[in-house]
């Protein structure tokens, strides 16, 4: 009886030996939006391997492209339960309401401004790595994706002119902030998942699409954009997100390294992201697509209306105290 317990003993010691190995090992799953080969495909396979190498083999990560894993509503849910490891993508307002305001149309105007108050320890950078913190989500780095313009499949009715009734109805983001810039500079503002975006503009449900740059466009909408208009609509990041619970438990050494390595991935797309957007401008036009340029003045002009028809009511939809107190805290 004795040797059968001491045996029993000894497979279920194995076992747990065995399993905690199998968690060592674990693969982490990195979640994107953007398809096989575009830019942050790219920089997250740079990514997978260098995290490889400065953990010595410790932390393995494998690369999910274009959605692969879910909507990214639905993946930023999944980092917050643990069900998938890491992401980086567009932010979920409807998580939570707040998440608008980052995205808030004309609030960062050049690329040095959006630098200061994306980097480490900038209030805007800490507000949002607070509200991932509120879902059980950390932050680790920033990926700065370019300035939104607006793509259409029909030809444009005064695009420098917020005051005109444009007749185009655009497919928007489930965010409130979308959906009230398209209304106020004279769209139609249409809510679609992202994943159904493409076949609404192929079918003639919408005639374009805005809450998109270059990048997004010539590398999901490229074959339904004829025209494509560099308005600066608003200034887009995506975040590199994991669960908290997963980075808490982590070891010093492999922090150190995951840190480390977060950091070299974001310095590097900021090295790059102001080129990129210009080139994928360039493939837009290369593909087919009119580039309609619009003056400082007529952005300027749409900035106004904007920030006084869309910023007060998005302001009431967050929390006014809450929201001006983050819009104080801007870098200029």
């Amino acid at each position: 009886m004795k040797k059968r317990t001491i045996y029993g003993l000894m497979i279920l010691t194995g076992c747990l030996i065995f399993l905690a190995g199998s968690v060592h090992a674990k693969t982490w799953k990195i979640s994107h939006v953007r398809p096989q080969g575009t830019a942050i495909d790219v920089d997250l396979n740079w990514f997978t391997k260098a995290i490889k190498e400065e953990s010595g083999g410790k932390i393995k990560t494998k690369v999910y492209p274009a959605s692969a894993l879910g909507d990214y509503t639905v993946v930023q849910e999944r980092v917050s339960l643990g069900a998938v490891d890491m992401a980086c993508q567009p932010p979920a307002s409807s998580a939570d309401k707040r998440f608008q305001l980052p995205y808030f149309p004309y609030m960062i105007k050049n690329w040095d401004q959006a630098r200061k108050n994306y980097s480490a320890g900038a209030p805007l950078r800490n507000t949002v790595a607070e509200l991932y913190a509120d879902q059980g989500i950390h932050l680790l780095a920033v990926w700065p994706v370019y300035f939104g313009g607006i793509s259409l499949n029909a030809e444009p009715v005064k695009p420098g002119d917020p005051d005109a009734a444009k007749g185009i109805k655009l497919r928007v983001p489930p965010m409130k902030t979308f959906q009230m810039m398209a209304d106020n500079i004279g769209y139609l503002g249409t809510p679609i998942p992202f994943s159904d975006a493409f076949t609404a503009v192929q079918t003639g449900v919408v005639d374009g699409v805005i809450g998109s740059g270059a990048e997004g466009y010539y590398s999901s909408f490229r074959d339904v954009t004829k025209f494509y208009i560099p308005a600066n609509t608003h200034f887009e990041v995506w975040y590199l997100i994991m669960n908290k619970k997963t980075y808490d438990q982590l070891s010093g050494d492999k922090k150190d390294a995951l840190n480390k390595v977060a950091a070299e991935f974001e310095n590097r797309r900021w090295e790059s992201a102001e080129a990129d957007q210009k080139a994928n401008e360039q493939k837009l036009a290369d593909f087919g697509a009119t580039i309609v340029n619009i003056s400082d003045e007529e952005i300027n002009a749409t900035a106004k209306k904007v920030q006084a028809k869309v910023w007060p009511e998005v302001l009431n939809d967050v929390g006014k105290a809450w929201g001006q107190s983050v819009l104080n805290g801007l870098i200029q």
